[in-house]
């Protein structure tokens, strides 16, 4: 997971650290994608996780405690307002987020640009891309299921064996 500690180094260090399956932003560079995410339109902290694992084609699912201290923070600035609604905390950026954007051009550009090229699919890796697409069915299953008669269940069942047995064919060549 991303977290917001760490700093940027002009090392030649890569922008983001690895650990395992977690990369991290470097100290502050967070609140610019987030700021992104709420200039696109206003949202609630479990849509910029979604959108962040979007960006990344399913390689990271930011937590709720990078995101939320973030999102504290960037209310506590002023570049972001929240309000209620149906329950949940929705978040917009402010004139004076985006007045901040537009003074932090440079450093706000360099950070888009290293999550562009980190999350290109170049970069992220044949396996990578086939956990993306694992997580896509996952999660459309995951929606669909409940409402499925037992025909379309059956035949959604028959797909994923044969499915099963392609793939094993393939991996026993």
């Amino acid at each position: 997971m991303f977290g917001i500690f760490g700093d940027r180094s002009t090392h030649g260090e890569s922008f983001f650290r690895t650990r395992g399956r977690e990369s991290h932003f470097h100290k502050g560079d967070l609140k610019y994608v987030v700021l992104d995410l709420l200039k696109e339109k206003p949202r609630y902290g479990y849509e910029i996780i979604r959108a962040l694992e979007e960006q990344s084609q399913g390689l990271y699912t930011p937590s709720p405690g990078v995101v939320y201290p973030t999102l504290q923070m960037l209310e506590e600035m002023g570049y972001a307002e929240s309000q209620e609604r149906d329950g949940k905390k929705v978040y917009s950026i402010t004139e004076g987020g985006l007045q901040f954007l537009t003074d932090q051009k440079d450093s706000a550009d360099e950070v888009r640009n290293h999550i562009k090229n980190h999350w290109s699919v170049r970069n992220i890796g044949r396996i990578a891309m086939i956990m993306k697409e694992y997580r896509v069915l996952e999660h459309l299953l995951s929606r669909a299921l409940r409402d499925l008669d037992a025909d379309k269940t059956q035949r959604i069942r028959e797909v994923l064996s044969g499915t099963y047995q392609e793939i094993k064919k393939i991996l026993e060549e």
